[in-house]
Formats: C-alpha cells, sequence, structure tokens
C-alpha cells in the first residue's frame, strides 16, 4: 500500500461509518465552498490539479474527498449496491457538509459524481449551483459497452499498477464501479425523477467524443429541470474534459460561479 502524494497532509474524516481522505483547498478564502464529487474511478488525487485551478480561478474555497472504496478512504468490504450514488447523495454528502461546510456549497461533480449531485440537490438540499461534468441520468449502451471492454482487459493491462498509485485496494475499487454498472439489477438505474426539484442553476459540460455517454444525458437534465442551464461541449474530449482541457473548463466553471452571485 501507498501513501497519499507528498505534500498531503493526509487528514481524514468519519462519516457515516467509514474513515474518508479529504483535502481543503485555500480553506481561509470568503465564499461559497466549491465541493468536488469525482467519477467511479476517481480520488482526490485523480482530480490533477484541477480543483486548485478552479479555486484560485474563482477565488472560492474548495473541499475535495475520496469516497467510501476509493482513493485512501476505507476500502470497500463487499460489493457496492446498485442504489450506492443514492446512498452517497442522501446519506454520506449530507453528514459531509454539516459537519465540514457552513453554508451551501457550489457542487463539481464528474460522472458518477455528477450524478451524485444531481440526486443531492434534486431532493431538495440547499446548493448555489451545479458544474456537471459528464454527468450520467440514465443507462445507456454505450457506457455499458465501455465498462465491459475495460473490465474485459484488466487483469492483462497496466491499469491495477497503475490505480495501485492512487486506491488503498486497487482491485476492489475497479470491480465496485464495474460489476454493479454491469449487473442486471442496474439496468433500470435512473435519476430522472430527481430533475425536477433542482433548484439551482447548473453547467454541463462533455466532451464530443466522449466514450462513456452521449449527449442525451445532457438533453435529460435541460429538459427536465425548471432552472437555468448552461452547456459547454468541449472539441475532442472525451470522458474527463476537466483533465484533457483544464483551461477551458476552469474558464468556464469560474465564469459560471461568479455568476451566481
Amino acid at each position: 500500500m501507498l501513501s497519499p502524494s507528498a505534500g498531503d497532509e493526509a487528514v481524514f474524516m468519519e462519516i457515516a461509518g467509514h474513515r474518508l481522505h479529504y483535502r481543503w483547498l485555500s480553506p481561509d478564502v470568503v465564499g461559497a465552498p466549491v465541493l468536488f464529487l469525482h467519477d467511479g474511478l476517481g480520488s482526490v488525487d485523480l482530480w490533477r490539479e484541477f480543483p486548485q485551478g478552479l479555486v484560485e480561478a474563482s477565488r472560492h474555497p474548495g473541499l475535495a474527498y475520496s469516497r467510501y472504496g476509493n482513493g485512501w478512504s476505507d476500502p470497500l468490504t463487499g460489493p457496492r449496491p446498485p442504489d450506492y450514488m443514492h446512498d452517497e447523495a442522501l446519506r454520506t454528502l449530507p453528514e459531509i457538509i454539516d459537519t465540514m461546510v457552513s453554508r451551501p456549497p457550489v457542487l463539481v461533480g464528474h460522472s458518477d459524481g455528477a450524478s451524485i449531485a444531481l440526486i443531492y440537490a434534486g431532493s431538495g438540499h440547499p446548493v448555489e449551483g451545479l458544474v456537471l461534468l459528464a454527468p450520467h441520468v440514465f443507462v445507456e449502451r454505450r457506457t455499458t459497452q465501455q465498462i465491459a471492454a475495460v473490465r474485459d482487459g484488466f487483469a492483462t493491462s497496466d491499469m491495477p499498477a497503475k490505480m495501485g498509485r492512487y486506491h488503498v485496494h486497487p482491485e476492489a475499487t475497479f470491480r465496485g464501479w464495474a460489476d454493479v454498472w454491469l449487473s442486471r439489477a442496474f439496468r433500470s438505474w435512473s435519476i430522472e425523477k430527481y430533475l425536477p426539484g433542482v433548484r439551482c442553476p447548473i453547467l454541463l459540460i462533455q466532451g464530443d467524443d466522449d466514450e462513456y455517454g452521449t449527449t442525451r444525458q445532457l438533453d435529460a437534465v435541460e429538459t427536465a429541470v425548471p432552472t437555468s442551464v448552461q452547456r459547454l461541449m468541449v472539441a475532442g474530449a472525451q470522458h474527463s474534459p476537466h483533465l484533457s482541457h483544464p483551461d477551458l473548463v476552469i474558464a468556464a466553471s469560474s465564469r459560471f460561479i461568479a455568476g451566481l452571485g
């Protein structure tokens, strides 16, 4: 097992019965905190430099944490249930915000993290705004085909070694993501019922070559939410436009956050 990256204070919080690794960014700055919710295989460290770039550009404090089963947080002890994103949004995230954040945050979510942000906001929790990077609202064939291809090549690729640099138990983290998404029980997964409950502005961002989803996901959000929605399609980007095109995504996100007033 490796340790958190150099310079990281390796601080943890006890939330919902689990020890979660987190990092504050510019904590002394005044403003609505920006809370970063990573993707299914993500972690605090795997956001790279994006969170620091965004909090500096927006002049807001930031908080990033690794969910249970990811990064240096407690590893999974069993398979994830099909409603794991609902549990994160309705049980864990409210406790984190109540414990760590003193006011309604701006939620910046990527992939699974964007879905969690939508569930949280759509269930009536106060949120200043949502920056949603490649959100999933329902299950698409493109998504499951790509996950199946990654799963089939996982054991013989360098992916376990690469993930081992960022996760306590890389195989458990991978299986906890891939197995639930490819399960029969997950085929009917949807968070569309939460969309009409969102009451804050939204910025949708997606790469125009996203291998894990289509613009049908953005269309569903834009059609169903009763608030203002902005959309940014990033040319040449795949599922992580904030990593491949950080300057563009940071600029758009910071403008959006500034416009929240």
